[in-house]
């Protein structure tokens, strides 16, 4: 016989697995069009300043452009998915990227350098965004598959961002029809796309992740359990609708607010886990910025043609989104800490095969750049597993978007700051720096040492052979934001 209260269990978790399928497929849906976007700005942004400003020199200052302006909108669609849902913020964030694909077409067609930089700032929205995504994907996720549903998410991006580069020479045509000139053909495509995402995640995003995760960590609470995450709180819980309506969701909204007023908040929302997480992102995004930027123009110098820059962008963009699943496997399987020393070795290796290839082996070139888009995934995918795991659905989205603006950050300082290396040291003396600089990825993650033991925190619960059973604490510099009782102050300690 099957007893009351399994099938008190089975019902909700029933229900919030048809949910988190159904999210999944919107937002990969979602990303599938986005990724067409984001991959104008890594193909053709570079050229187009060189042409437009006459040199490399100032080559990456696009690339620098669109990465500051995704800062900028990763806080504000951040902000807006904590006040209202992620369906709201991340169709907001694709729509500004969409305007800002437009703004660079027409700043091509008036030759106008001032509307051509904004636009590259308002461009960047759609960048943020298309990475903001992957937070979607593991809110209703349980603690064993939260790092594979974000790099689902990932990976959806795989099929138009490799497609987009080599669409280069086709929509070069169209925009030579059209009387622009070819550079401004991706554009073109990233606006329609991005336009295309914003649609899809406005009409489909139901119901909506964040809101939801929200809604069964408040209820586990009532019911007076605590909760170390949103999805141990999810056998507590009431069904989740597979589509609910737009109502229902505003009504959830409305709720929400009336809830956060007695709603736990932990005094110390930036601990070690958090800061060692976006560190191990932050440094992965700017070596990849770095290395990827200046890539196209040292082809074009060496006598490649757009053509085979465009193909070798699109592996690399391949491998930044489809090992995407292998990176969630590995971080669910391994931890954070062995995935994250991973992507520095990898992103040492593609350094360091960048700056010794031969400038005309295309082939080594473009596994330099594999190598680049693989460390990246690994990276991403830990740090971000970290960030969902170690933040309450009080202050998620709003951490989360925070956390953006320093991986922003780090990516327009990669972007502007390849230009001036290259220009002073050429291509070989970037790809050695880099390569220098992927070892911080290591040391952030160093070896736990005893010191912690004083503070009266138990050491995690261990299987042989295989190391920390949670995930967040595989970062041994780190603390779990959710000990059962525990809140570290703001003073740093515990």
């Amino acid at each position: 016989m099957t007893r009351t209260g399994d099938a008190t269990h089975t019902a909700p978790e029933a229900g919030r697995t048809t949910a988190q399928r159904r999210i999944l497929t919107v937002l990969v849906l979602a990303q599938l069009l986005a990724g067409a976007g984001l991959a104008a700005g890594i193909t053709v942004g570079a050229l187009l300043a060189e042409d437009l400003l006459g040199g490399p020199g100032l080559s990456g200052l696009p690339s620098a452009l669109f990465t500051g302006g995704s800062a900028l909108a990763a806080i504000a669609v951040g902000k807006l998915s904590q006040a209202r849902g992620r369906r709201p913020g991340l169709a907001a964030g694709f729509a500004v990227g969409a305007l800002g694909a437009v703004g660079i077409v027409a700043a091509t067609a008036l030759e106008s350098l001032p509307l051509l930089f904004l636009s590259f700032v308002i461009y960047g929205s759609g960048t943020a965004t298309n990475l903001q995504a992957r937070y979607a994907g593991a809110d209703l996720a349980t603690d064993a598959t939260r790092a594979r549903s974000l790099s689902y998410v990932l990976l959806g991006t795989t099929a138009g961002a490799v497609a987009g580069p080599n669409l280069v020479g086709p929509t070069g045509v169209v925009a030579e029809a059209l009387g622009l000139a070819p550079l401004a053909g991706p554009f073109l495509l990233a606006a329609a796309a991005y336009g295309g995402a914003a649609l899809v995640i406005s009409l489909l995003l139901r119901p909506d992740p964040l809101l939801e995760a929200r809604r069964m960590e408040i209820a586990a609470a009532e019911a007076g359990l605590t909760s170390s995450s949103s999805s141990s709180s999810s056998l507590l819980s009431s069904a989740p609708s597979s589509s609910p309506s737009p109502a229902a969701d505003a009504a959830a909204t409305a709720a929400d607010s009336e809830r956060h007023a007695v709603a736990p908040v932990p005094t110390r929302i930036w601990t070690a886990d958090v800061i060692t997480g976006v560190v191990v992102m932050a440094l992965t995004q700017f070596v990849m910025v770095g290395l990827m930027t200046m890539t196209p123009v040292h082809m074009r110098a060496h006598d490649h043609t757009v053509t085979v820059v465009g193909v070798v962008i699109s592996l690399h963009v391949a491998a930044m989104f489809l090992p995407a699943p292998l990176s969630g496997l590995l971080v669910d399987k391994f931890g954070t800490r062995a995935v994250a020393v991973s992507a520095g070795l990898v992103l040492l290796a593609s350094g360091g095969l960048a700056a010794m290839a031969p400038p005309q082996s295309t082939a080594l070139v473009a596994l330099a750049l594999i190598l680049l888009g693989l460390g990246w995934s690994l990276g991403l995918v830990a740090g971000t597993t970290v960030l969902t795991t170690s933040v309450p659905t009080t202050v998620r989205a709003s951490v989360q978007g925070q956390a953006d603006v320093a991986v922003a950050l780090s990516g327009a300082a990669g972007g502007l700051l390849s230009g001036l290396v290259f220009a002073w040291i050429d291509f070989r003396g970037l790809g050695f720096t880099l390569a220098a600089l992927s070892l911080v990825v290591v040391a952030a993650v160093r070896p736990r040492g005893p010191a912690r033991r004083h503070r009266g925190v138990a050491a995690p619960p261990t299987t042989p052979g295989r190391g920390p059973l949670r995930v967040v604490h595989s970062f041994p510099v780190l603390e779990g934001v959710h000990r059962a009782g525990v809140h570290v102050g703001p003073g740093g300690g515990g």
